[in-house]
C-alpha cells in the first residue's frame, strides 16, 4: 500500500471473535478487512489472551483490552425457587431498563482506556450497547479529538428501538442526544432506519450496511430436494416473539412430517412453546461459526424470517439468507402468511420473500464507505 494512503484506525466494540453475534461478526470483519488493506489497525475490546495474541500476530493488528469488567451480572438459577427467580428476573430487567446495568460500566471502561489515545485517522464505534459509544463521546474533547473522524456505528437504534417490550426512559435520550452532538456521523444499515433516531442528527447519518465475507459458491453446495420438507431458522428469537410464538403454535396444529432446524441460544423457548410431538420433529442446535452454518444449510429447502414489526429495524440475517438463495417464508401471523407457510409445506415457493443484494454487503465495499468519511 501506498505510505501516503495508510490510515490509523482505531475500532471500539465489546463484540468480538470468537463470539457469534451480528455486533461481533460486524467488528471482526472490519478488523481483518482493513488489515488486509494495509492500515495500522487497533481493537479496543475485551481481550482474551489465550485466544486473541494468536489473532494479533496472524492479522498484524493490536487489541487493547478494556480491563475487567467487574459490575455482575444478576443470574438465573434453574433451581430457583419461584419466588426467588420472579424477583431475580424483575432486578434484572429494571437495572438494565432504568440504568443500562451492567453495560453501564462499559462507559467508563472506554474513558480509561482512551485516556491517552491520540493519532487516529478514524474511530469506529460498534453498538450494541450503547455505553461503547457514550464511553467515546466522553473522552473525546476540544484538547484531544482521538481521531480525525468518529464514526458512531449502530447497529439497531437505542431511544427509538422498536425490538423491546418496553421503552426506553425519557432520561436517556438527553443521552443520546449528548453523544450525537459529539460524533461526527452516525452510520446505519438502511435507510429505514433513519427515523427512529432525532431529527436534529439526520445530517450526520451515513448508510452503511453490514460488512461480511462470503465464501465462494461452488458444485458443491448444490441443492437437493428433501424427501421430507425441511426448513430452518437460526439467531436471536426475542426480538420477535411477536411473530415467533404464533408461528410457534400453527406448528402445533400441523399433523403432516416436517423437519424444523433451529440454530438458538434460546432452546427453553422452543421447548416451552411446542408440544412434544412437534418437538420431535425440531432438531434444536447451538450456534455455530457463521461458515459452517452457511455450510450446513444448503440442505435445507427454504429458511423462515420474521420480520420486525415496524420499519425502522432490518434483521441481519436476510443478507445471508439471500446469499444462499433458498426460498423464504416471511411469516407476519396473517391470512397470507399461513396460506403461504401451508404450500411451502408442501414444495410450493410461490409466495417466498424476495432476496436483498447481497453483495452490496461485501465488506470490502464496506470498509471502503468508512474510509471515505475521514476528514482531511
Amino acid at each position: 500500500m501506498d505510505g501516503d494512503l495508510k490510515k490509523k484506525i482505531l475500532i471500539v466494540s465489546a463484540s468480538f471473535y470468537p463470539d457469534k453475534s451480528p455486533r461481533s461478526i460486524r467488528t471482526t470483519e472490519l478488523v481483518r478487512e482493513f488489515a488486509r488493506l494495509g492500515h495500522e489497525v487497533h481493537l479496543l475490546t475485551k481481550k482474551n489472551d489465550e485466544i486473541h495474541v494468536s489473532f494479533e500476530k496472524k492479522y498484524g493488528v493490536t487489541i487493547i483490552n478494556f480491563g475487567p469488567l467487574k459490575f455482575p451480572r444478576i443470574k438465573l438459577h434453574d433451581d430457583d425457587r419461584f419466588f426467588l427467580h420472579y424477583l431475580k428476573r424483575v432486578l434484572r430487567r429494571g437495572l438494565n431498563l432504568f440504568f443500562e446495568y451492567p453495560e453501564i460500566e462499559l462507559m467508563y471502561r472506554v474513558k480509561r482506556a482512551l485516556k491517552s489515545a491520540t493519532g487516529y485517522d478514524l474511530i469506529i464505534s460498534i453498538a450494541v450497547p450503547y455505553p461503547i459509544h457514550w464511553g467515546v463521546a466522553w473522552s473525546r474533547d476540544e484538547n484531544n479529538l482521538i481521531a480525525k473522524t468518529w464514526v458512531a456505528d449502530c447497529g439497531d437504534p437505542y431511544f427509538g428501538h422498536e425490538n423491546d417490550s418496553f421503552k426506553v426512559p425519557f432520561y436517556f435520550s438527553f443521552i443520546e442526544k449528548w453523544f450525537c452532538r459529539k460524533t461526527d456521523y452516525l452510520s446505519i444499515p438502511f435507510e429505514g432506519a433513519k427515523a427512529a433516531y432525532f431529527k436534529e442528527f439526520h445530517h450526520k447519518i451515513r448508510i452503511i450496511p453490514q460488512g461480511l465475507s462470503f465464501p465462494v459458491k461452488t458444485d458443491n453446495n448444490s441443492y437437493v430436494k428433501n424427501n421430507v420438507i425441511t426448513f430452518a431458522y437460526f439467531g436471536n428469537i426475542e426480538s420477535y416473539q411477536h411473530y415467533a410464538l404464533p408461528f410457534l403454535e400453527k406448528l402445533n396444529s400441523i399433523r403432516q412430517s416436517f423437519r424444523f432446524i433451529v440454530y438458538t441460544r434460546r432452546e427453553d423457548f422452543f421447548k416451552s412453546n411446542l408440544d412434544d410431538r412437534t418437538l420431535k420433529k425440531c432438531t434444536l442446535r447451538d450456534y455455530v461459526d457463521r461458515d459452517v452454518l452457511l455450510d450446513k444449510l444448503q440442505c435445507v429447502d427454504f429458511l423462515v424470517h420474521f420480520p420486525y414489526k415496524k420499519g425502522t429495524q432490518k434483521s441481519l440475517k436476510l443478507v445471508d439468507y439471500s446469499f444462499l438463495g433458498k426460498p423464504i417464508l416471511e411469516y407476519k401471523n396473517d391470512p397470507y402468511s399461513e396460506q403461504a407457510l401451508m404450500e411451502f409445506l408442501n414444495f410450493n415457493f410461490e409466495k417466498r420473500r424476495e432476496f436483498e443484494d447481497y453483495t452490496s454487503f461485501d465488506i470490502n465495499n464496506v470498509c471502503k464507505q468508512f474510509l471515505e468519511l475521514i476528514h482531511a
